[in-house]
């Protein structure tokens, strides 16, 4: 993936802030935080999008997120964390390189997600989707 931006961070052709690292996974701080702290977990070896990702990759990734959230509570006096993996253009992903966003969060961050929960028409409608997911289990 030579044109991959992440690829080439983990390749050292271009430059990252780096929190952490192992012979698997790499951490380092976002360029554009959504709260100062926010940082990236991607695997050293690219994989996209999620459910091409390996299962063992996918633990060691979130294995690594909690590593990372502790160290935003307890070294940065985050109040609490967002861990999200954004999975497609749709979803809001931008680089196609699976990775998680930890995202440290404050009391008086002033940072509010844009969530507008919606409501099925009825019990129908949403057990018919379900039975729709459970098909393809």
């Amino acid at each position: 993936m030579s044109e991959c931006i992440f690829c080439k961070i983990v390749n050292k052709e271009i430059p990252a802030t780096v929190v952490y690292e192992d012979d698997e996974v790499l951490v380092f701080m976002d360029i554009g935080p959504i709260i100062k702290g926010h940082t990236l977990v991607i695997p050293k070896k690219h994989y996209d999008p999620v459910t091409e990702t390996p299962d063992e990759m996918l633990a060691k990734m979130h294995i690594t997120a909690k590593k990372i959230a502790a160290a935003q509570m307890n070294g940065l006096g985050a109040d609490g964390v967002n861990i999200m993996q954004n999975n497609g253009r749709a979803s809001g992903q931008e680089v196609e390189h699976i990775h998680i966003h930890v995202i440290p969060r404050f009391a008086d961050d002033g940072h509010h997600w844009n969530w507008h929960p919606k409501k099925y028409d009825d019990f129908d409608e949403m057990n018919n989707l379900a039975g729709k997911l459970r098909e393809q289990l």
